[in-house]
């Protein structure tokens, strides 16, 4: 599932291409046909993402939410930057989700839909496609407030300190296991499985203490770690986890997922740091992986 950074990204490459433009809005697979309709031919005013959530602006306050979902993806084509940054390299399709995935050029402008597209959006020179998401709906800005009022906070979006401070209170009064809670997106927006387990273990901490007994500082120190981790995250286009690498370890890392962080998906294999196997769990349904004797 693509998490905080990755929406980010996404958001990013609407304020670029997007936003100020009239846009053709429609449905191919026909799903969100009646949505499309009440967006179409109108001007995209503001791109915006909290943790996994976008939130497209059009005019005469009309927004389009999106969460992506485990399968949800965007495929942009037409004139576009690898990652939306100044300077960076020109690509003419790419796939954005959990990765992200330059592809060949379909030849033509537009590309004709492939697949089960939920909306299209269309300017004179960009088209994103939606495909798979878990939900796609036109919302007015009472409702946009309103899903943004039970989200918790994004260090990309929230005031540092206020946010820090909103997190810390959140989980100081629950007695879940703070593995659980760092997913919780009304506890704090955009952490997923990979940026859990990875947080959970930058900063020794058991996965199954109950929110309420983690100290006070260490709950600062997370949050801070993921404002750091997240804002790299976005830089990078890929969830690099692991620090103090030099040259060669680093490039190898941004060249294999394997190479990038301490615990996910190592099930089996030696801690980095004790030798221990990581451990792989089920916590409230998702793979938590952690070292039994570093976070203990």
């Amino acid at each position: 599932m693509p998490e905080g950074h990755s929406v980010h990204r996404i958001a990013r490459q609407f304020a670029l291409h997007f936003v100020g433009h009239e846009v053709a809005v429609s449905s191919p697979q026909g799903r969100f046909a009646e949505g499309a309709k009440r967006l179409d031919g109108r001007r995209m005013t503001d791109s915006r993402a909290i943790g996994k959530q976008l939130f497209l602006e059009f005019s005469d306050d009309r927004w389009l939410r999106v969460h992506l979902g485990i399968y949800g993806a965007w495929d942009f084509a037409g004139e576009l930057t690898a990652d939306a940054s100044i300077g960076a390299p020109r690509v003419t399709r790419l796939r954005m989700s959990e990765q992200e995935k330059p592809e060949p050029d379909a030849g033509q402008f537009p590309p004709p839909p492939v697949g089960a597209v939920r909306v299209r959006l269309l300017t004179e020179r960009t088209v994103a496609d939606l495909r798979g998401p878990t939900a796609c709906e036109v919302l007015t800005p009472d409702e946009v407030q309103a899903v943004i009022d039970r989200l918790g906070p994004d260090p990309l979006v929230d005031d540092p300190e206020a946010g820090e401070a909103r997190f810390v209170a959140a989980v100081r009064t629950k007695s879940t296991p703070i593995g659980v809670l760092l997913m919780d997106q009304s506890v704090v927006s955009g952490i997923g499985n990979v940026y859990r387990a990875e947080l959970l273990f930058r900063a020794r901490l058991d996965p199954h203490t109950p929110g309420r007994n983690v100290p006070e500082e260490v709950l600062r120190e997370l949050w801070r770690d993921w404002t750091v981790l997240l804002r790299e995250g976005v830089r990078l286009g890929q969830m690099m986890t692991m620090d103090g690498l030099d040259e060669e370890a680093y490039r190898a890392a941004l060249a294999d997922r394997a190479d990038r962080h301490w615990v996910y998906h190592r099930a089996g294999l030696p801690c980095r740091v004790c030798g221990t196997p990581i451990v792989m769990e089920l916590a409230a349904g998702r793979k938590l992986y952690y070292c039994p004797t570093d976070q203990r």
